[in-house]
């Protein structure tokens, strides 16, 4: 009954609000007791029930008055409790270690480099619309190792969750299958024990890594240019592929844009699931920063979780980093840490970009870039290799100067506003799908802060 109801509540409020919301606060609950006088709702962490309690409460009366029930209260517990760590860092919030088996016979000892940390799972993990289909693809590889998107292959910038998702598999997987052999690996130690078995003559390399049911290899960008080793890598994906054994691998790029790979190991990448992990927006931001506050006993205002988020886009270390050193400053002084506050403290944080950058400096950078002048930047040539920087001039005049539509097309010779509305829409979606443009853009905002 109390299942029935709440799939009922939970199927009508994902419906209301954005999918990553849903997959990131409501997915994960469970109706506990239901009555005249009180609701009890379970809620994956800690942090979950303060967002209930503040922007879901309301939403959650609604539908189930809706559906005949009209608590006077509702109460929010965890799930299960955990010991609180602090926030790894990664796209992550510090999760609770009672979930993974230290002692699983199959993998390695928690002091081993090639040890499955027990601190990444999927429910401390922060699910937003940059990273949720390779949350959700990871999750199917849990469920299904060997079956389903076999190589999974993650890529993205650092510090947004590749490895904490890679080796969620791999505790998730040995926790519902103690006896299933999981081995985790960075490229790094790939290689050098793959030099240590040739130069000191040492046996048993081979059966190391092809005897196992799922391998995850982290940061294989570090394999490329080594050829012995990607042959060798190349005959151990084979053998654990044939036999249908799970591979996860995770690196910076895809496996198109990873210099001096051999084609055939660049194939056998492309053969699974390729996913792309990356930036967490604004919403996701603002759920890192309350996660991580919340863990340290401290309340943010809406204000100062949303100044966080707005001024510190491009690393989510440095957003952890500016809220660990806005709650310590603030703890030491015996502050309250507001917006003020951050301003004071962290102004100098906001991208530690110079105040003098101006629209002329972003379309020469631009043109620079892409080796044109800025004013073939600026004609009227609609010719593909002018047409695209024109563009990205136009996004990043946008999303750095905020200008407004009819300023940026005259800042670029054009006449008509529509023109940079179509431009910064066309750059925004080629961000989320197209890795060349994304990486483009991020150099050339390197460029302009340096």
């Amino acid at each position: 009954m109390q299942h029935s109801l709440w799939q009922s509540v939970l199927g009508e409020i994902e419906l209301s609000v954005p999918h990553a919301t849903f997959i990131t606060w409501f997915k994960n609950t469970e109706l506990i007791e239901s009555s005249a006088e009180q609701v009890t709702i379970a809620v994956p962490n800690i942090f979950a029930i303060r967002q209930f309690q503040v922007k879901y409460n309301d939403q959650i009366k609604q539908v189930l008055a809706k559906n005949g029930i009209h608590p006077e209260h509702i109460e929010y517990i965890v799930k299960s409790a955990g010991k609180r760590t602090s926030i790894n860092r990664e796209t992550t919030v510090p999760p609770p270690t009672s979930g993974v088996d230290r002692s699983t016979p199959h993998t390695m000892s928690p002091s081993s480099p090639t040890s499955l940390n027990p601190r990444y799972t999927f429910s401390n993990f922060i699910v937003g619309s940059s990273n949720d289909l390779a949350y959700t693809a990871c999750q199917a590889v849990a469920q299904y190792p060997g079956v389903k998107y076999n190589p999974l292959f993650l890529y993205g910038g650092v510090g947004l969750g590749k490895t904490h998702l890679a080796q969620a598999v791999g505790n998730e997987i040995t926790k519902n299958q103690p006896d299933t052999r999981v081995l985790y690996v960075s490229s790094e130690t790939f290689v050098k024990e793959f030099l240590d078995s040739i130069r000191f003559k040492r046996k048993g390399f081979s059966d190391k890594y092809r005897n196992v049911d799922v391998l995850i290899i982290d940061d294989m960008q570090f394999i490329a240019g080594k050829e012995k080793t990607q042959e060798e890598f190349f005959h151990t994906f084979n053998a654990l592929h044939q036999n249908n054994k799970q591979i996860i691998i995770s690196s910076d790029k895809p496996p198109k844009s990873i210099p001096t790979l051999t084609e055939r190991l660049r194939s056998r990448f492309e053969m699974g699931m390729t996913i792309d992990i990356q930036m967490p927006d604004f919403e996701t931001r603002c759920a890192i920063i309350e996660a991580k506050s919340s863990l340290s006993g401290v309340e943010l205002g809406r204000d100062t979780v949303e100044y966080l988020a707005n001024n510190i886009k491009t690393n989510i270390r440095e957003l952890e980093g500016a809220l660990n050193q806005l709650l310590a400053y603030s703890e030491m002084r015996g502050v309250t840490p507001d917006t003020h506050t951050a301003e004071g403290l962290l102004g100098n944080v906001r991208h530690s970009r110079p105040q003098h950058i101006n629209a002329r400096q972003i379309v020469d950078k631009t043109a620079r870039y892409f080796s044109l002048t800025p004013t073939e930047m600026c004609s009227e040539k609609r010719d593909k290799h002018i047409v695209t920087p024109r563009q990205i001039a136009m996004y990043l005049l946008r999303s750095e100067l905020h200008l407004s539509f009819p300023k940026i097309a005259n800042e670029l010779g054009r006449k008509d506003h529509t023109t940079a509305i179509h431009s910064i829409d066309k750059i925004e979606k080629a961000i989320k799908l197209d890795f060349t443009i994304r990486e483009q853009v991020a150099e050339i905002r390197e460029k302009l802060y340096a």
